[in-house]
């Protein structure tokens, strides 16, 4: 069944209607100047129809046999902060090679993205987090070694923004703060040069990505992405210019880990984390 040309318009004239409405308070609250005091939302996933705007992601698509899938969870009794409604992205990562591919030297992830957002009367539609100083996630993690993406309107289409997703309580509900600039630019994989902060008025899209290469399976849940000022919504704050990840009044020495990173020389990006 094809939706009709009315529904359509519709819906393409509400996208226009919030996204003026979104545009006007940036103004008249002068927040390109001042700094937001309100979050703005990137996605959440309180409802079934959540999931259907993502992208699943996998090497499956180069002939891999890792596994990636979605599902929205319905909590009946909320508990210890637990959310109503999240989605559970879970699978298996596979190193194993395929056999008719001789060009795939390598194979291990799966990852899920927001997909881009539809139009409006003003013309594409991205994320503008400008105003905003953290990316947050509510998240319950097995503790396996995610990584957050931020896809942008780059002129390198192939760019991506990293950064590691760490969490203190793996199993628990927390909700992380990342900074924004503390996102690293890479491409397929490997860190390149120059480094450039994130297009952060054209944001196309958020999503989360296992590239351990650790056979096995792997569950991460999400509630919501948004982007915020207010660290006290935090459990953890992941702020590499004060080398470490906080979430208590004293934290403790950092500790250097090797991440999955890697410059075109070879070397591994350290990260610091508490």
């Amino acid at each position: 069944m094809q939706a009709t040309r009315s529904l359509l318009y519709k819906g393409f004239i509400g996208r226009s209607v919030d996204e003026f409405k979104r545009l006007s308070h940036i103004v008249f609250s002068l927040e390109g100047i001042k700094g937001a005091t309100t979050p703005y939302e990137i996605h959440n996933f309180h409802t079934p129809e959540s999931i259907g705007d993502c992208k699943l992601m996998s090497d499956q698509e180069i002939g891999g046999f890792s596994s990636a899938n979605m599902e929205w969870v319905k909590e009946e009794n909320s508990t210890n902060g637990g959310p109503a409604g999240y989605a559970r992205f879970y699978g298996s990562i596979s190193t194993k090679l395929p056999k008719d591919r001789p060009d795939v030297k390598r194979t291990g992830y799966a990852a899920f993205r927001t997909k881009d957002r539809p139009p409006t009367i003003f013309g594409r539609s991205l994320h503008n987090i400008d105003p905003y100083a953290y990316l947050a996630l509510r998240v319950r993690s097995d503790g396996r070694s995610y990584f957050v993406n931020v896809l942008t309107e780059s002129v390198v289409p192939t760019d991506l923004h990293q950064h590691r997703l760490f969490v203190k309580r793996p199993g628990h509900w927390e909700t992380v703060l990342i900074k924004w600039n503390d996102f690293v630019r890479t491409n397929y994989g490997f860190v390149v040069e120059p480094q450039t902060e994130i297009l952060r008025a054209k944001v196309k899209s958020v999503g989360i990505g296992l590239t351990d290469r650790i056979p096995g399976p792997f569950e991460l849940c999400i509630e919501r992405m948004w982007a915020t000022n207010d660290e006290s919504e935090a459990d953890v704050v992941v702020d590499l210019t004060a080398g470490s990840a906080e979430n208590e009044e004293a934290a403790p020495a950092p500790v250097q880990r090797e991440g999955m990173l890697k410059t075109k020389e070879g070397k591994k990006v350290s990260w610091d984390e508490s």
